[in-house]
């Protein structure tokens, strides 16, 4: 009997050795209308996607926002992200002298300093936002090559085709299999580790609550772990497309963490960091992820449809906003 399911997983690995092999092969110019293309295509068909990414937008942004636009910033988002996975099958070229000018670099003048004169590791902490792919390549290639964990794909045919894209300028990914401890010594030893702070965990598993766009979203504490248990920095870094077509790594001053911060002040510390940002420029962000999964019992807040009530979250958001007072 034909399983389908295998077949199509066989087509998905096959079209992914396609891009990889075709799209380097593109001008960067064709490079970002393939994109574009991408992205109007995909904010057209995928219904389940733009209902998320529009009932986000509508409990973050509120009365404040026309549904004109946030029917604009989903759209900016679609776009965003289809450059964003276009441009990591395009990596490979950027190791080429002639290519690097796409990819700059801003704020890392000091921090390897720091590190050697305080003998500390450090978390390159970012988002689902802007060129987050590249971001991580562009510290790598400028001297902090990180450890990074890469969610495991459900076609497994699709795991070796991206780790090679990931690693092109000496980034290691690494699977989640005790990743948590290994990134721990790397960072015990004066390493660096990449990592994404708007991952939403279960409240059962190692997780906390943080106060997002006037709601509540459930995420890992392993940026906490990192700092309060590893000596770490923290530092936060954004990667912004570029109007000629490139992109510019922006790593920001390490966060000040205080002497009695616990894992949910740290979490919320960073979310901080990076939400005026998001505010700023919300088409770069990426709202058809179900960000906002779990919502209090009994609350009067508008949350997203696909939120449910859960005992856990709010034993943990108590925990959580307890602790942090």
């Amino acid at each position: 009997m034909i399983s389908w399911k295998r077949i199509r997983r066989h087509f998905e690995t096959a079209l992914c050795r396609l891009l990889e092999w075709w799209i380097p092969r593109l001008t960067r110019r064709s490079c970002i209308r393939f994109a574009n293309g991408l992205g109007i295509i995909a904010f057209m068909l995928d219904h389940r996607g733009r209902r998320v990414a529009l009932a986000n937008l509508k409990c973050a942004f509120g009365p404040s926002h026309t549904d004109a636009q946030l029917r604009e910033i989903a759209r900016s988002s679609y776009l965003n992200f289809a450059r964003t996975m276009v441009d990591l099958f395009w990596s490979p070229t950027l190791v080429r002298p002639q290519n690097r000018h796409w990819l700059r670099t801003r704020g890392w003048e000091h921090l390897r300093e720091r590190m050697d004169r305080e003998k500390r590791g450090a978390v390159l902490l970012s988002l689902h936002y802007g060129n987050w792919e590249w971001g991580s390549l562009a510290a790598a290639r400028d001297g902090f090559p990180s450890l990074a964990v890469a969610e495991n794909f459900k076609n497994p045919g699709l795991q070796a085709i991206f780790k090679r894209l990931r690693e092109v300028t000496g980034q290691t990914i690494i699977p989640q299999e005790k990743s948590m401890l290994r990134m721990l010594r790397h960072v015990k030893r004066g390493g660096t580790v990449a990592f994404l702070a708007d991952l939403t965990v279960a409240p059962d598993q190692i997780s906390t609550v943080n106060s997002t766009f006037d709601l509540e979203m459930c995420v890992s504490v392993l940026n906490g772990i990192f700092a309060l248990r590893g000596g770490a920095l923290i530092v936060p870094i954004m990667c912004i497309p570029q109007p000629d077509g490139g992109a510019l790594l922006q790593a920001f001053e390490p966060l000040d963490i205080p002497a009695d911060a616990t894992l949910s002040t740290v979490t919320q510390l960073c979310w901080d960091c990076f939400e005026p940002i998001i505010r700023a420029q919300p088409g770069l962000w990426m709202w058809p992820y179900k960000h906002f999964r779990y919502k209090p019992q009994g609350t009067t807040v508008p949350f997203p449809f696909y939120a449910n009530e859960w005992a856990a979250f709010d034993k943990l958001r108590i925990e959580s906003f307890g602790s942090c007072t």
